[in-house]
């Protein structure tokens, strides 16, 4: 405990992430906050996106991805797949609430990372920053997987020529979108792509509603059955339902944002069980639209010459064009804090255009959408929302006050999360290697 308040340079760095009491959001405002991190598609509106940490932007960027492969992974697991939805949002929900336990025992803890030194000293705030700052790094490869995907499908057959290779269909989108993205990433000032990129709530519920309009006006129809269970997809299924839950790296900073910390909890029942109903929604309009053919993205299985489509397609392709930069420079942000040269402007602009170039090339080699969000999933999202607090829970809290049943819940919840991470990664990773072969 003595090296904590000693060593915990990044929450002291971050004065602006955590509010005051007497200036802290509403209960209504920190809800919305959290449904923006639970849709995934804009952050908590009271945040300084030039000061963001990794855990800030993890948690609001990736469930707005998640969204869109849904009902891919309802396809995976069949209509009792929804079970394993609920499932997760339930263990991810009570999860949350070890994390606010966890706040509640010392009052210097305002970040993720804090909880993870807090329990285990700097290698455990080291871990929970890695496992951060490598789900960020996959997000933006996610996102230009997305924009290639879905560019193809509305300009299908376009083509141009580099040093007289020819690139073609989604490929050709990857390199585009990059080169656009680019001099965004340059920036140092990223508040005017913040308020680009706020609306989550908004974007999700006009997801849902152009999806059902497809179906129901615009000649799609609801006549997929589907299957009723499918075993050899579970893996998959429940590394997607875990991708959409992976909001727990925010929630330490909006707990601190709200002026009543001990309503909390009730925070976090009004996100999961919105969210829920968003993710079920959607599940179950793209099975019932497209059945075990639907696509890792509902999006691409759409219509193109229908309004509707459009209006999906567009949203979907906005937000993570906004969303890239923010992410790059809270990367580069990192590296250049551990570099030599961290005020060095031609330093910061190498390391950004060396982060962008990466991306692009693992996108170009790995352009499995569903199976890379499925590792993300697995490997990561599982560790930050179900292993992490699990660990960090009981030796903050000391395991003797903790009830003996909850101690059970929580091997139970480690072992399940071991399971899911386990299998779910070495899925993921199988289907990878398959489709490279």
């Amino acid at each position: 405990m003595e090296s904590y308040g000693t060593e915990r340079t990044e929450s002291q760095k971050q004065p602006s992430l955590s509010q005051q009491p007497s200036k802290g959001t509403t209960f209504l405002r920190t809800c919305f906050n959290g449904l923006n991190a639970l849709s995934g598609f804009s952050p908590p509106l009271s945040l300084n996106f030039n000061d963001a940490s990794p855990s800030i932007l993890t948690a609001y960027i990736i469930q707005g991805v998640g969204i869109l492969s849904i009902p891919f992974a309802r396809s995976q697991g069949g209509w009792l797949g929804l079970i394993i939805l609920f499932t997760v949002a339930i263990l991810c929900f009570y999860t949350g609430i070890l994390l606010h336990r966890c706040m509640d025992t010392d009052p210097l803890i305002k970040i993720y990372p804090d909880i993870g030194e807090m329990a285990f000293g700097g290698k455990g705030r080291a871990l929970v920053s890695t496992f951060m700052y490598l789900e960020l790094y996959l997000v933006t490869v996610e996102f230009l997987i997305l924009e290639g995907d879905n560019l193809n499908k509305l300009f299908l057959n376009t083509c141009f020529h580099i040093v007289g290779q020819k690139v073609v269909g989604k490929n050709c989108f990857v390199l585009l979108t990059a080169l656009v993205i680019l001099p965004t990433t340059w920036l140092r000032s990223l508040g005017l792509l913040a308020y680009v990129s706020a609306g989550g709530v908004l974007a999700s519920l006009v997801l849902v509603g152009s999806v059902f309009w497809a179906g129901a006006f615009d000649g799609v129809g609801f006549e997929e059955k589907g299957v009723l269970w499918n075993w050899s997809g579970l893996p998959t299924a429940t590394s997607l339902y875990t991708f959409c839950y992976c909001g727990h790296a925010i929630f330490p900073t909006l707990c601190n944002s709200t002026k009543d910390r001990s309503q909390f909890p009730k925070v976090l029942l009004v996100c999961f069980v919105l969210s829920t109903i968003s993710y079920g929604s959607m599940a179950v309009l793209g099975y019932l639209m497209f059945g075990e053919n639907v696509l890792s993205q509902v999006t691409l299985n759409l219509p193109t010459q229908k309004i509707s489509s459009i209006i999906a397609i567009y949203t979907t392709l906005i937000n993570p064009m906004t969303k890239y930069a923010i992410i790059v420079s809270s990367i580069a942000a990192a590296i250049e804090d551990t570099s030599l040269f961290h005020n060095s402007r031609l330093i910061g602009l190498l390391i950004r255009t060396g982060l962008v170039i990466s991306t692009v090339v693992v996108a170009l080699v790995i352009p499995f959408f569903g199976y890379v969000m499925a590792f993300i999933g697995s490997f990561l999202g599982v560790s930050v929302s179900l292993l992490f607090p699990c660990l960090c829970y009981p030796k903050i809290y000391k395991a003797y006050r903790c009830f003996r049943s909850e101690l059970i819940l929580i091997m139970v919840i480690l072992v399940m999360g071991l399971l899911v991470a386990v299998t779910g990664t070495y899925t993921s990773v199988k289907e990878i290697v398959k489709r490279l072969g």
